[in-house]
């Protein structure tokens, strides 16, 4: 009986508990998930239904005891499949706001410095500048009348197609560079 105590890793009680306070935090980030990616996730079907459950769930208590559940849950699986696609669509989330906040941007430089023209125009030349003052000086005129942002909306929608077609001609221009090298 001794050699068992002997040969058994000794784990201390605050690193248990910080391992299950781990599970239970991914255990959180699942409950909070839509449905359809809880489906991406192939998750055993004990969690799932008890992520299910836990979305269900209104009292504080129950919630409290349900988190606790998918935390004993979760110690039970390798859990790094699933925190490694949580990071990806975390991420991937992350980067589209990133690239949302830089047409914002683009539309507020644009509206308030004459020069912002230009420097959009020299960074996406294949931009139609004509339709870009035209939205510009659209975009004051229903400010100064009080009007709603229609010509505002248009000029971001002008900004993100004129980004993204740049984006795709150059994962275009990129693609074709190593198709000749290869050949």
């Amino acid at each position: 009986m001794q050699d068992k105590q002997e040969s058994a890793p000794i784990i201390s009680k605050t690193k248990l508990k910080a391992e299950a306070d781990a599970a239970q935090a991914i255990g959180k980030k699942l409950v909070d998930l839509p449905k359809d990616k809880l489906l991406k996730l192939n998750l055993p079907e004990a969690l799932f239904e008890a992520v299910i459950e836990a979305k269900r769930i209104t009292a504080n208590g129950a919630i409290r005891r349900q988190m606790q559940y998918l935390g004993r849950l979760m110690r039970d699986i390798d859990a790094a499949p699933i925190l490694d696609q949580l990071h990806r669509w975390e991420g991937k989330h992350n980067e589209e706001n990133a690239r949302f906040h830089g047409m914002e941007r683009w539309r507020t430089r644009l509206l308030s410095d004459t020069q912002a023209i230009s420097d959009f125009l020299v960074a996406y030349p294949q931009a139609d500048s004509q339709q870009l003052r035209t939205l510009i000086r659209n975009v004051q005129r229903e400010e100064a009348a009080n009007k709603p942002p229609k010509s505002s909306r248009e000029l971001f929608k002008l900004i993100r197609e004129t980004i993204e077609s740049k984006e795709i001609d150059v994962e275009g221009v990129t693609d074709g560079n190593d198709l000749s090298s290869t050949t």
